[in-house]
């Protein structure tokens, strides 16, 4: 799984979806294939929000968790929430739901999150929040890291929820298990027809920035941390990891009672995430 390319700035193309007909408004729900600076077609819906604020507002780019996908109900519900602050793109990672590719499991997917950055602001958004969970919050922090260069793919704020601080950790039983879906034929077999997420079969080579050096390159660009202390895949000490390197661009909230990602986020939760979001994306 080659990072070569990795903070090459995205210059997607937009092939409209079977569900947006030809001349539909912009700044309207709107379904598009973006294709990521290495050419893989990536899956993305546009909703404008029932704020009903303008296009120079906020704008929501959600990183789902590995086996997710832009129609997933769980998907669905954080996109709803966070609606009721802005706008949201959410998108398929590569190897899951009708994007291409195969999963390099947090490595090559920061180039499908720039490409759905950057298809974000080109509805007129001036503020861009990227929020990811689980494995999608590894890749929020990577991309901010790679792509702050104002070049139009870059994000105003940062929140990464129930994240991995480094890369290869097997000390839960769901990381082990999470390890063998990866790494085994058998797993990936698993994974394409049980998960309905194709699986690259190639070791990371070679290996991507981790998390943790991640956050400590993102200021001054603001940066949220949030993890459960029920989490079950990556204890307390992750997270912490992450803060400590963000430094005073950073801010931990641990969630009591929380578990893990998008299935352990409460309404609640997110409302104040999209509240922290309003506040300090610019």
């Amino acid at each position: 799984m080659s990072n070569r390319r990795a903070d090459h700035v995205a210059r997607p193309t937009f092939r409209p979806h079977p569900e947006t007909p030809r001349g539909t408004p912009r700044r309207t729900r709107s379904r598009t294939f973006l294709r990521a600076s290495d050419g893989v077609p990536i899956d993305a819906v546009y909703e404008p929000g029932a704020s009903g604020r303008d296009a120079p507002d906020l704008v929501f780019v959600v990183a789902h968790g590995f086996t997710g996908d832009a129609d997933r109900p769980h998907v669905r519900r954080i996109a709803e929430a966070f609606a009721h602050h802005g706008a949201v793109v959410t998108f398929s990672f590569r190897g899951h739901g009708a994007s291409g590719g195969r999963s390099t499991v947090g490595d090559r997917e920061v180039l499908d999150l720039a490409a759905a950055v950057a298809w974000a602001r080109s509805f007129g958004h001036a503020r861009v929040v990227t929020v990811g969970f689980s494995m999608g919050g590894s890749v929020v922090l990577r991309h901010a890291a790679l792509h702050g260069d104002g070049s139009g793919s870059g994000t105003d704020a940062v929140v990464s929820v129930s994240a991995p601080a480094r890369w290869y950790y097997r000390g839960t039983a769901p990381m082990r298990r999470l390890h063998w879906l990866v790494m085994r034929p058998t797993g990936r077999l698993v994974g394409r027809y049980g998960l309905r997420t194709r699986i690259h079969h190639r070791d990371w080579d070679p290996v991507p920035l981790s998390p943790v050096e991640a956050a400590g390159r993102i200021a001054p660009t603001p940066l949220l941390v949030v993890h459960g202390d029920r989490d079950g895949y990556f204890p307390l000490d992750h997270p912490r990891m992450l803060a400590e390197a963000a430094g005073d661009h950073g801010e931990l909230w641990v969630e009591p009672g929380m578990g893990h990602a998008e299935h352990a986020s409460g309404e609640e939760l997110l409302r104040r995430i999209g509240d922290w979001a309003v506040a300090r994306a610019g």
